[in-house]
């Protein structure tokens, strides 16, 4: 186009024009952002051609991903259904051999706002309980704080509003526990008391914008139509800055109607002094009812706390069979 330009004004005899054409040309170009790319909070957004033809309002976008809650609700839906779960657990050795695991199909019993979780089918390997039957890993006593109640729990909700977790009351193995639930359902928010980590989770702050590619695209998952956000750590990071970064990468696929959550594939890692870990989550939802429900989480890591043993594990949760008491 500017050389055809050229030409034409060439033609014309205006050569003294030529110069300051090409300078103000180069400077429109340099200064205009390109179609498929737009600023939000200091982030630069890269969006895909069909997402452009959209005309998607992408602050709106980013603002609703910022605060989405259906992901946490969907977990929150399993405290008041019914369900089946397929409970795989293996505890991995350094050679990457299973040492520990369980295996087991359970059933989730909900009545008069009770629930409490029957054992249909077990089966164990190595010292995955110890002699009282509780969990000797730590990753296995997670998994049971999410999908067993063994004992009989009461007077819970799917409720999300004015229910964030909280680590302020807690201590211990619970405060641990807690964190790890709020990394698992708030990736991309700091998280409290998690020393030299918990800022470096806020993916979506200003101040985090050079540190990450932002992306947004339109996929078909699960037979729906779907926008896709994904966060990735640059390639060409400083080593300073990689100590900035412990979510690695993380894909969202938004349901284009209802912007409900319906999968979730994210890595994180970061190695200190006091503790190291390494961890990729896969989390698909669907639809029973009214309700956003997991059907199958997939996880696999390894962690390592001073002072603990390094675990290295593998699990996965298939849940189906959903009943409304």
């Amino acid at each position: 186009m500017i050389a055809y330009l050229y030409s034409l004004i060439k033609k014309s005899n205006c050569t003294g024009l030529i110069a300051l054409f090409l300078h103000l040309s180069l400077l429109s170009f340099s200064q205009t952002t390109p179609r498929d790319t737009v600023i939000v909070d200091k982030k630069i957004i890269t969006l895909s051609e069909v997402v452009v033809n959209t005309n998607i309002n992408v602050p709106s976008f980013i603002e609703r991903v910022k605060n989405d809650t259906s992901f946490y609700k969907a977990f929150k839906n399993l405290r008041i259904l019914k369900f089946t779960s397929l409970n795989d657990i293996r505890i991995l050795d350094k050679k990457k051999n299973v040492k520990a695991s369980l295996n087991s199909r359970t059933k989730q019993e909900v009545a008069r706002g009770c629930r409490h979780t029957t054992v249909l089918e077990e089966s164990t390997t190595g010292d995955i309980y110890d002699k009282e039957r509780k969990f000797n890993y730590y990753t296995a006593s997670l998994y049971a704080s999410l999908f067993f109640a063994y004992d009989t729990v009461c007077g819970e909700t799917n409720i999300v509003k004015g229910a964030e977790l909280d680590v302020s009351s807690k201590s211990g193995m619970a405060k641990h526990k807690e964190q790890l639930k709020m990394l698992f359902f708030n990736p991309g928010k700091s998280i409290p008391g998690l020393p030299f980590i918990g800022n470096k989770l806020a993916i979506f702050d200003a101040d985090m914008s050079d540190l990450y590619d932002y992306d947004i695209d339109e996929e078909l998952k699960a037979g729906e139509s779907c926008y896709v956000f994904r966060i990735k750590a640059k390639a060409d990071l400083s080593s300073g800055q990689k100590d900035k970064i412990v979510i690695d990468e993380m894909t969202t696929w938004f349901n284009q109607k209802t912007f409900e959550v319906i999968a979730r594939n994210y890595s994180m890692s970061y190695h200190a002094f006091l503790y190291d870990f390494n961890v990729n989550m896969e989390v698909s939802m669907s639809r029973f009812e009214n309700y956003l429900v997991p059907t199958l989480i997939r996880y696999v890591g390894n962690w390592n706390v001073i002072f603990k043993r390094r675990e290295d594990a593998v699990f996965t949760a298939t849940l189906f069979d959903f009943e409304n008491p």
